[in-house]
């Protein structure tokens, strides 16, 4: 019975290996697309939270860089600032 109470929340390991997949390609490729900055750090954080629960671990630093190297030219001077701090 837990078993399939297990499946039927989580997926099988074939559709955990595919969710996980997808969004590590999301989490590779993440740009902002025109959205507020709250707005591109809920979607950050909406993908990363997931990733980690398929067991997918990330260092704070490369947790920092990528979303700093997602935004774009108009945050170019303070993205200098954080990244020499």
């Amino acid at each position: 019975m837990s078993e399939i109470l297990r499946v039927t929340h989580e997926g099988t390991d074939t559709i955990k290996r595919a969710r996980k997949n997808l969004l590590i390609q999301e989490y590779e490729m993440f740009r902002k697309q025109g959205e507020t900055i709250y707005d591109v750090q809920k979607r950050f954080m909406y993908i990363v939270n997931h990733l980690t629960g398929l067991g997918k671990t990330f260092a704070t630093d490369e947790l920092n860089i990528n979303f700093l190297k997602s935004l774009n030219r108009t945050w170019q001077p303070k993205v200098t600032t954080i990244m020499e701090s």
